[in-house]
């Protein structure tokens, strides 16, 4: 497999929008082989800003131009001439579902109308979906099993908070959109993460989980990417968080963890069904979690993403994708197809348009070049969260 360079940062005083790295930094970046790593003392953590959980914004979907329908045909018809290899994955696992309850307070209302929160509406091309919000009823899908694996993350821009999706896919292992990790090209870092597994309008069923280390593709740190869309469309917007302890232990042992897959998994025939979770502000104010099915469609012109049909928008950033979403049943008179794996996550929420009317939503798509060297670079470093 050929590696593809990374850069990790563990989480402390962190270069945020418009700062510099301070010069006490220095002597803790540590190049080793194909990652750069800085390294913070543990107490840097600890004094970290505090995360405003109920006034949170949502993290601005980065947008593009639409496309029109014709365009979305073409990409279909070309997309089944082009059906590839099955591609890889790795399993995920349930978990033992034993809560550890925090009052975070419900989210405040957010009433701005600006674009950064508009819907992908309207559905102009054509591109079917169903939205519902994920939890229906007091027993609270958030905390069964493959729906609890998926969270809310708040990070900090500044003094700012803000919130994008993410889901775990090793027990102390979370992955997000890039843009919610690092500001594209800038080389500049957001931070203060908290990863809230399971959230439910200001509750933290599983606790709130800081961050260790952040870990993306030097491409698309220093913004050299190859986006269609100057860090909008790109081919690698995708990012993994390793957590923190809590009493010795990572959330994913009682949440459980996804798998993921690369490379083409599940796309046969080049199309997929995808199950998408998020925490979009534009529905519910950001307080449950949303569920959003469509089938997906390999995009050429759009740095080969993933495109699905979305009613999701700003907060939904990051949040998964998954080829056979929910829980396995038992055969009892058939046999399983191609790809069985249940929970596979094969992207993240990316992008969104710029009109409301195409209702659509991109992924970078997982390679054996993104998701495969992001998640080794954080397992080298941190075995046990792996394990």
């Amino acid at each position: 497999m050929r590696m593809s360079r990374v850069l990790i940062l563990t989480v402390g005083v962190l270069p945020w929008l418009g700062l510099a790295p301070a010069a006490a930094q220095t002597s803790q970046v540590k190049r080793q082989g194909a990652v750069t790593v800085l390294t913070v003392p543990a107490a840097a953590v600890a004094a970290a800003a505090s995360i405003d959980f109920v006034n949170a914004k949502p993290m601005e979907l980065p947008r593009a131009v639409g496309r029109s329908d014709a365009e979305f045909q073409m990409d279909v018809l070309q997309t089944l001439s082009a059906a590839g290899p099955l591609g890889g994955f790795s399993a995920g696992a349930e978990g033992n579902g034993k809560t550890s309850l925090v009052q975070l307070g419900a989210p405040a209302l957010f009433a701005d109308e600006s674009d950064d929160i508009t819907p992908q509406e309207f559905g102009t091309n054509n591109h079917s979906f169903s939205t519902a919000r994920a939890d229906l009823n007091p027993s609270a899908t958030n905390t069964s099993y493959p729906y609890r694996a998926s969270g809310k993350l708040f990070f900090n821009i500044g003094t700012s908070t803000y919130v994008c999706s993410a889901s775990l896919i090793k027990r102390g292992v979370v992955v997000t959109a890039a843009h919610c990790a690092a500001n594209y090209g800038a080389r500049q870092f957001y931070t203060n993460w908290r990863f809230v597994p399971g959230y439910r309008n200001g509750t933290a069923p599983y606790n709130t989980w800081t961050v260790r280390s952040a870990t993306v593709l030097t491409s698309y740190y220093q913004g050299t990417d190859g986006c269609a869309v100057y860090g909008v469309v790109c081919p690698n917007d995708v990012a993994v968080l390793t957590l923190n302890t809590i009493s010795s232990a990572y959330p994913g042992t009682s949440t459980g963890y996804y798998g993921y897959g690369w490379n083409g998994f599940g796309f046969a025939g080049g199309i997929n069904s995808i199950t998408q979770i998020g925490y979009p502000v534009c529905l519910d104010n950001g307080a449950y979690m949303e569920r959003n099915d469509s089938f997906g469609v390999v995009s050429g012109p759009n740095s080969n993403n993933t495109v699905i049909g979305s009613l999701m928008c700003g907060g939904s950033s990051g949040g998964p994708w998954l080829a056979n979403f929910g829980v396995r049943p038992t055969l009892t008179g058939t046999s399983d197809g191609s790809a069985a794996t249940s929970n596979v996550v094969v992207g993240v929420t990316s992008w969104g348009y710029t009109s409301n009317a195409p209702k659509e939503q991109g992924a970078s798509p997982f390679t054996s070049n993104n998701i495969v060297v992001l998640v080794d670079a954080a397992c080298a470093a941190v075995p046990a969260a792996c394990s």
